[in-house]
């Protein structure tokens, strides 16, 4: 079966020289086993580099040579430092699609940065889901055995670290998410600057009205200089820490994101047996509670019967999260019986996932992301980058990428999606008309150039030491803290 996936990843990608390069990266780290036993994914020192960007010049067409300029600069004034990434999964998720290019992408700027993934049991996985779910505002609370079982992992974690960790000496470490909050406490050396990179959906006051939860993520928040959040609505004030703001990232030349030929597309649509002659409703994600993939097949059996189309539904497994299983084996018994509906489970060959998540996403008439909880929705901004109108809802971060009416939709119910599906089936020129100004926001706002920039600068920030320690920082003048929303 690899070797089936690699073969059909080589001879769709044979014509772009450089995208023959990533896929034989992606091969050669399948063939590494990562991440190593110490967590390492990527690190150019030790000549672990099994993934790959473009060259910085093909980017200046898409954001243009004043920001490529601008982004050499300051990167040229934090030459000989060295940033250390920490998650909790290579594969799965927004955090990990953005690390594999934004890690590659610094160290083609001279900035070096290296990406561990921690190590955890299933056991631990399932701890850290609930307190991602209690975070997203879900009932319930931690009890003293998960706790134990998060201090004894980190622990661990930490031990297995250690070492590398003193040789490499990082002026900056990010860490992605409460899975490897932790590490801080144990870790952390002098002069090292600790940034939580906070991903989720949540307030202040869902958190507060969580007084285990609180005093939980309050603890270790207190061994970081600052934490980043993807939304000023997010910011929890009451945290005596620097607070920046940067949404997430698509990186444009990405195998996921780059444009794709007619054919490759037909041959990622006949490899699942889709007919192209059937308009195509697209949904694409983690297999998970939030995202609302119920409320989209209820919407496509309205639609259905007023327009004739077919649903996808394609995901892939996340090692960092075992409930995923559960809710993949739910969709397909759900939906056995229906041949008008694709439940996909996508390879675990990167480079294979994500030229089928592109092709997907470009043969689609319309996308459905109808999360409930949402901290940013990275799906949603590679399909507007494909120029696709996506349906969703105004959770999160969501309203920071969509504009009602004008960069996709807005829904509060199935029967509400299926008839903006219908709308968008019947006039398609109105779905393209949304479908470019979509590609635009997320050209002025969501490319990797202009984000990794924000994480510059706030390294420059913290080498220096310019600001108070309270201060907050957003890069994103249109969305002001004062609109929160509820």
């Amino acid at each position: 079966m690899l070797m089936e996936n690699l073969r059909f990843s080589l001879v769709v990608q044979k014509e772009a020289a450089n995208m023959k390069s990533k896929i034989k990266n992606f091969v050669e780290e399948g063939r590494r086993k990562l991440p190593l036993e110490d967590g390492t994914v990527y690190s150019r020192r030790r000549g672990i580099q099994p993934f790959s960007v473009s060259p910085l010049q093909d980017y200046i067409p898409i954001v243009g040579e004043e920001k490529i300029e601008k982004l050499e600069k300051l990167a040229r004034k934090l030459k000989g430092i060295r940033i250390m990434e920490v998650n909790s999964t290579m594969v799965g998720g927004g955090v990990a699609e953005m690390l594999y290019s934004q890690v590659p992408f610094l160290n083609e700027l001279g900035i070096e940065d290296e990406w561990k993934v921690m190590h955890g049991t299933e056991a631990f996985y399932w701890v850290t889901k609930n307190i991602h779910n209690l975070l997203q505002g879900k009932k319930g609370t931690l009890t003293p055995e998960m706790v134990r079982r998060y201090y004894r992992t980190l622990k661990e974690n930490a031990d297995i670290y250690a070492k590398g960790h003193e040789r490499y000496k990082p002026d900056m470490v990010i860490v992605h998410d409460p899975q490897p909050l932790g590490l801080a406490r144990y870790l952390k050396g002098k002069n090292e600057k600790w940034l939580w990179r906070f991903h989720i959906d949540v307030e202040g006051d869902t958190l507060e009205a969580n007084p285990v939860l609180w005093q939980f993520i309050t603890f270790w928040t207190s061994f970081y200089d600052a934490v980043m959040f993807s939304g000023a609505h997010y910011v929890v004030d009451s945290w005596p820490l620097r607070k920046y703001i940067s949404p997430p990232f698509i990186d444009p030349l990405s195998i996921k994101n780059k444009e794709l030929k007619p054919d490759e597309i037909t041959k990622v649509l006949e490899k699942y047996g889709i007919d192209q002659s059937i308009p195509l409703l697209v949904q694409i994600g983690r297999f998970d509670p939030w995202k609302g993939i119920d409320t989209t097949i209820k919407a496509y059996k309205i639609a259905r019967k007023e327009e004739r189309c077919q649903l996808v539904v394609a995901g892939n497994m996340a090692s960092d999260d075992p409930e995923g299983e559960r809710i993949f084996n739910h969709v397909c018994e759900e939906t056995r019986s229906d041949s008008g509906i694709h439940v996909i489970r996508l390879p675990d060959d990167l480079a294979v996932n994500a030229l089928e998540v592109n092709a997907l996403q470009r043969a689609a008439r319309v996308i459905l992301q109808p999360s409930t909880k949402e901290g940013f929705g990275l799906v949603i901004t590679e399909a507007m980058w494909k120029g696709k109108p996506v349906i969703t809802r105004e959770v999160g971060a969501i309203p920071i990428q969509v504009r009602a009416g004008e960069t996709g939709f807005f829904i509060t119910s199935a029967k509400k999606a299926a008839r903006r599906i219908v709308y968008l089936l019947r006039n398609p020129e109105e779905a393209e008309s949304v479908g470019r100004e979509a590609h635009e926001y997320v050209k002025e706002h969501f490319l990797m150039p202009d984000r990794v920039a924000d994480y510059l600068r706030v390294a420059n920030y913290f080498i220096n030491d310019e600001l108070d320690r309270d201060s907050i920082i957003s890069y994103h003048p249109w969305f002001k803290l004062s609109q929160r929303r509820s």
